[in-house]
Formats: C-alpha cells, sequence, structure tokens
C-alpha cells in the first residue's frame, strides 16, 4: 500500500526538478555577475571616496536557490555603522546609481535602487556592516548573516530540493513574504528544507499542523511574535525574530490542505502556477446577477510607494468599508483590492444593494433615566418616526425611523471623509471621491484583477 504513492511522488517530482535545475552556463553567467557586480562597487566607491565596508551579493543569486525565470539579485552595499541614516541613503544611491546605465528608485524602510546589469535585474540596497545580527540599525543587516548561515550548510541535493519546494509554494500562490502576497519568504523556505529534508518530508509533517506551530532552531528562544500568528520559527542569527512573521492565516491554511491534497493524489499541477484570471466586468457582472448580490467600487490615485506599502493600506481601506457597510446595516458577503502603476481599487461585496425604509432604533429599558430623553427626541416635531414609540419584547423602548440614505454608494461615500482608509491612499482622495456600482466603474486592469480575487475563488489546484 505504501509503495504506489512513493512511485506516485518520484515520477512526478523529478522530471520538475530537473526542469527546474539552472544549466550551467546560467549558473555561470549569474555568478559572473555578482562578482562583477561586486567588484565595479567596490572599485566605485574606493575612486570616489564612498566610505563603503564591503559590497555583498545575498539571497537566492548568491546560493543557487532561485528559480531561473524568478531571479533578482540582491547587491548590499554596507556602511559603517556610526553613519547617518541620511548619509546612508546619500552614500547608498550614489554608488548603486553608478552600477546601472539606467535605475529606478524604490524604497522599503529606506530608498535603494533597481536596474539592469549584463542582462539581470539587480537591487541595490543600503545597509550597516553590523557584527551582532541581533542588534540590526536598518531592516537588511541581518541578511549577509543569513547567507553565510545557509551556505555552510546547504548541498547540491538540498538546493534543487529548495528549488522544487519554492515551485511547489508558488503554484499554491504563497511564495513571497511581500505584502501583496503575505506568503513563504525564500529565507523561511531554506530554512524549513534545513529543518526536513525534503518537500516530501516537510509535506508529511504540515499536513498535520494546527495553529499556532512552533518551530524551534535555537533552544530556548523566544521570538517577539503576537499570539494570532500561525507559525513561529525562530531566525537562527537572531533568536528574538519570527522568520515567518509575514504568513497570513489564509495562507497557513492553503498550504496545509495543499499538502493534504498532494500527498494524497500526486499530480504535476501542484507544480504548475494557475494562469491569472481577469474577469472582465461584463463577465463579472453576469456572476453577481447569478449570486444575487452588488459590488460597490471605490477607485483612487495610487501614491508613489511600494506594494509593500501600498497593499497594508488597501487591506485596511477593504476592512473600514466593510465595517461601515455593517454598521449601517447591510450584509457584507466580501471585498477585494488591486493596484496598477496609476490607481487602486477596492470592492465591497453586499448581499444588498438598497436597504429599508425602515430602521429600527433601540431605545433604553423602562425604569432608567434616560426614557424622558428618549420619548422627546423622538416625539419631537419633524422627527423621521415612523412607527413608535414602543416596547419590545426585552422590556425596552424602540422607535421605527426613517433611513436617511438607503443605497450602499451614497451611503458609503458620505462617510468616506472620517473612514480610516490608509494614510497614504486618504492623501490621494478628492471632494469628487466617491463609490460607483460595478456598473457604473470604469474598467481598468486593477478592477479585473480584484473581480478575479472577489468572485473567481478556488483552490489553487483546482483552478486548472
Amino acid at each position: 500500500m505504501v509503495e504506489g504513492p512513493v512511485r506516485a511522488v518520484a515520477e512526478v517530482e523529478d522530471p520538475i526538478r530537473r526542469a527546474l535545475e539552472p544549466t550551467a552556463e546560467f549558473l555561470r553567467r549569474v555568478s559572473e555577475t555578482c562578482e562583477k557586480l561586486v567588484a565595479k562597487a567596490t572599485s566605485t566607491a574606493h575612486r570616489e571616496g564612498i566610505p563603503l565596508v564591503r559590497a555583498v551579493v545575498a539571497g537566492s543569486a548568491a546560493r543557487g536557490t532561485y528559480l531561473t525565470d524568478r531571479l533578482d539579485i540582491d547587491l548590499f552595499l554596507l556602511f559603517p555603522p556610526e553613519l547617518p541614516r541620511a548619509e546612508l541613503e546619500r552614500h547608498g544611491l550614489a554608488l548603486g546609481g553608478q552600477l546601472f546605465l539606467q535605475s529606478e528608485r524604490r524604497y522599503a524602510e529606506h530608498p535603494y535602487l533597481r536596474g539592469q546589469f549584463d542582462g539581470f535585474s539587480v537591487d541595490a540596497v543600503p545597509g550597516y556592516a553590523v557584527t551582532d545580527p541581533s542588534h540590526p540599525l536598518s531592516a537588511v543587516d541581518r541578511t549577509p548573516f543569513h547567507n553565510e548561515f545557509l551556505l555552510h550548510r546547504q548541498n547540491p541535493e538540498m538546493v534543487a530540493e529548495v528549488r522544487l519546494t519554492k515551485q511547489f509554494l508558488r503554484a499554491m500562490r504563497v511564495y513571497g513574504s511581500e505584502a501583496r502576497t503575505q506568503g513563504f519568504s525564500g529565507y523561511l523556505v531554506e530554512l524549513l528544507l534545513l529543518k526536513y529534508g525534503t518537500l516530501d518530508a516537510l509535506l508529511k509533517e504540515a499536513r498535520g499542523w494546527h495553529p499556532p506551530v512552533r518551530i524551534t532552531y535555537t533552544p530556548g528562544s523566544a521570538p517577539r511574535v503576537p499570539p494570532e500568528l500561525p507559525l513561529v520559527l525562530d531566525d537562527p542569527v537572531d533568536p528574538g525574530r519570527n522568520v515567518s512573521s509575514a504568513l497570513s492565516m489564509r495562507n497557513f491554511a492553503t498550504f496545509v490542505l495543499a499538502a493534504q491534497a498532494y500527498l494524497d493524489a500526486p499530480s504535476p499541477r501542484f507544480f504548475r502556477p494557475p494562469t491569472p484570471a481577469r474577469l472582465s466586468r461584463a463577465e463579472a457582472l453576469e456572476r453577481v446577477k447569478g449570486r444575487g448580490t452588488h459590488v460597490a467600487v471605490l477607485t483612487l490615485p495610487r501614491p508613489e510607494l511600494v506594494d509593500d506599502i501600498i497593499f497594508p493600506q488597501l487591506q485596511k481601506a477593504a476592512r473600514a468599508l466593510g465595517e461601515e457597510a455593517a454598521r449601517l446595516g447591510f450584509l457584507v458577503t466580501g471585498s477585494a483590492f488591486a493596484a496598477s502603476d496609476r490607481s487602486v481599487t477596492v470592492l465591497l461585496e453586499t448581499e444588498q444593494s438598497r436597504l429599508p425604509e425602515v430602521k429600527p432604533q433601540d431605545g433604553p429599558p423602562a425604569g432608567v433615566g434616560r426614557v424622558d430623553a428618549f420619548l422627546a427626541k423622538w416625539l419631537a416635531p419633524g422627527a423621521p418616526t415612523l412607527q413608535g414609540p414602543f416596547v419590545t419584547e426585552e422590556g425596552r423602548l424602540a422607535i421605527e425611523v426613517r433611513r436617511p440614505v438607503r443605497e450602499l454608494e451614497p451611503a458609503l461615500t458620505s462617510s468616506l471623509e472620517r473612514l480610516s482608509l490608509g494614510r497614504d491612499l486618504v492623501r490621494g482622495r478628492t471632494a469628487t471621491s466617491a463609490l460607483y456600482p460595478l456598473e457604473e466603474a470604469a474598467e481598468t486592469p486593477e478592477l479585473a484583477t480584484a473581480l478575479s480575487e472577489l468572485l473567481d475563488k478556488r483552490l489553487p489546484w483546482l483552478a486548472e
């Protein structure tokens, strides 16, 4: 009974593992490019009098654990710890700018540059040359220590297994720790493979995971984490840090379910990323009609900020709109959001687009001093009273009043100014910002992406 599934797993994984292995020529090109980057950064800093301590390539490019079609080379420009942050940014951008013919400034904790070098995409990121990774001065200072830790523990078989695992996670849409994805980082994947050895061993362990899961690298480690995180794995170079802090509960659960499904019925489809669905507005309207629901659309200009800053704010905006709609009496069934280079879109799906004219309004229980004030308010001339006052089954005074706004879009639009939508999104809001029914919304790429997220939910391995 055991041999059949084992053979099936090998039959599925072996050709995929071979297909993911970079050619010798590609490996040589990456290695030479990394050496040239470090040499050019070092010589340029020396020539220009820039106080660079050292330049180092880290991440998957340094260890060969990359997927060839997703390779970005990370070059870290490390400066003296005593250098002020403003000087770090100035020198880092100046040095990075001399590595590329053309570059794009990006922002994380501080600015960095992305450009092309020998045909590869390269991020030139300034940081500090700290000696203790448990006391970093910037968010990237631990990365060279991660690199050293892994390089001394990996072998070619493990590197191949890392690639296979990354491809599995990628196909399940849970690979990447950026705010857009909230999945498994590359470093987390490599630590898990060091712990369990193979993808199959990891999946056999994961199929029985129930959050919160605690995996310990350093005895006695106690990462500083909120209790609701699904997975905790201490960073071996800084045991107070949780490597899996970016992983969302949804993606954790998706991975556990994928582990169960794959081990029960191994198939190459678990390694094939599904083609991203893009629903047109017409297709979405047809689905919404069949669901008997209503979709409202909010579109705002996109601030000139990176995804890792924008997407948490979009999540906050979707949550704020949903909570406000529920407070007003609408039944919320879902939300989604997406961003393009020019604008951002938030969708809210509710069971209805229009509320009844009548709105129940509870008052105080009998015998409480506030009864007189409640009666005076709702019996006053001009009060929007439809029925009452009367006493409920629970012994409370109540009134039925006329709703001032009954349609979803006007109700939420009137609330936009006071809702917490995210600091940078709020700056793009204008007096004309409003929510629109889906049938009136402008058709844009981000609308198509958000509609697919809202109306095309399927487990990734079933989405073919």
